[in-house]
């Protein structure tokens, strides 16, 4: 009769561990066992990656910050007494350019000479008329200059101008370029350009030029209505009185709706405006501007009850109106 087979255990036997329990029990000193390691939970609870380390730091600064605002002296609120206290320093310590100044600065890019040339065939008769003119002189008119030299022109006379279009449109008065063969334009900044008639108004003394060229950088004038203009408000005369410009006079409106007639009698203008700045032959057709140099009319004429060609109080210029008409632009 055959045996069963027989199967030892699987579970390998642990004699040497019990030997080494034994061993330690009856021989060497025990080693000392090291501590347990804290759990991970708390370790982590303070790591620098922790949360809750995060939002303690943002809370204490914003502690911080908020003690540094509360501790701050509040800054004394601007009154209108301090700031008159700063203007007043400000005009005790420094210059400030006059009225007359800040007008003049803002027309004078727009202020040109205007030159009338007349040939030397036509000197004779020239002088003829300027003697004339001297024994029964305009009120105002262009500068006279030395008529010799070696040139087939000749100056007839200097007088002012005013660039109203930044084209090259300019407005001054008409006897300054009447009877002119040539007429010549300078402009602020030195240019030369021959200019030529487009347009008069005889019954207002004024004539439009157009320059054959112009400066890259040319600005025109602002004109302002005369409506609010009256007695007493501050204006400024820019011109080339005897051909010596460009010079600024200042004075004040002495009137408006004037009437002035020529000492000839020939002619009679009527609505001008009346100043007291000063204008001399060669002030002809340059603007008459207001304190924010708006030009509110063109110089024409002065009273002089006698035969002298010179100032004596009395000027009068064309609303500039009459004068944006006689450009062919629209009325204020």
């Amino acid at each position: 009769m055959r045996r069963p087979a027989l199967y030892s255990s699987s579970r390998p036997a642990r004699p040497a561990a019990a030997d080494q329990t034994g061993a330690s029990l009856g021989g060497a000193e025990p080693q000392p066992v090291p501590a347990a390691a804290p759990p991970r939970r708390f370790r982590l609870a303070f790591s620098p990656s922790s949360p809750a380390l995060l939002w303690a730091a943002i809370l204490l600064l914003g502690i911080a910050l908020a003690l540094s605002l509360a501790l701050r002296p509040m800054p004394r609120k601007l009154t209108q007494e301090d700031i008159n206290a700063a203007v007043l320093k400000t005009m005790e310590t420094q210059v400030m350019p006059s009225e007359y100044a800040r007008a003049y600065d803002n027309i004078r890019p727009a202020v040109v000479r205007v030159v009338s040339y007349v040939k030397k065939s036509r000197l004779k008769d020239t002088e003829s008329k300027l003697a004339t003119k001297t024994a029964k002189p305009k009120p105002l008119g262009p500068a006279t200059t030395d008529q010799t030299g070696d040139s087939d022109e000749v100056e007839n006379g200097v007088g002012t101008g005013v660039v109203i279009i930044d084209k090259g449109v300019i407005l001054t008065n008409l006897h300054v370029v009447h009877g002119a063969d040539h007429v010549r334009v300078i402009f602020y900044d030195g240019l030369e350009a021959d200019a030529t008639i487009t347009g008069v108004q005889a019954e207002n003394d004024l004539a439009v030029l157009q320059a054959s060229k112009i400066p890259d950088d040319l600005i025109a004038a602002t004109m302002r209505s005369t409506s609010d203009l009256g007695p007493g408000d501050k204006v400024l005369a820019v011109g080339f009185p005897f051909g010596i410009g460009p010079s600024a006079s200042g004075g004040v409106v002495s009137g408006l709706g004037r009437v002035f007639r020529s000492p000839e009698g020939k002619q009679e203008m009527k609505n001008l405006i009346q100043f007291d700045a000063a204008a001399n032959p060669g002030n002809s057709g340059g603007p008459l501007v207001t304190m924010d140099g708006e030009v509110v009319g063109i110089v024409t004429a002065i009273l002089n009850p006698t035969s002298a060609r010179t100032f004596i109080g009395i000027g009068f210029a064309v609303p500039i109106e009459n004068a944006a008409t006689a450009a062919g632009l629209p009325p204020f």
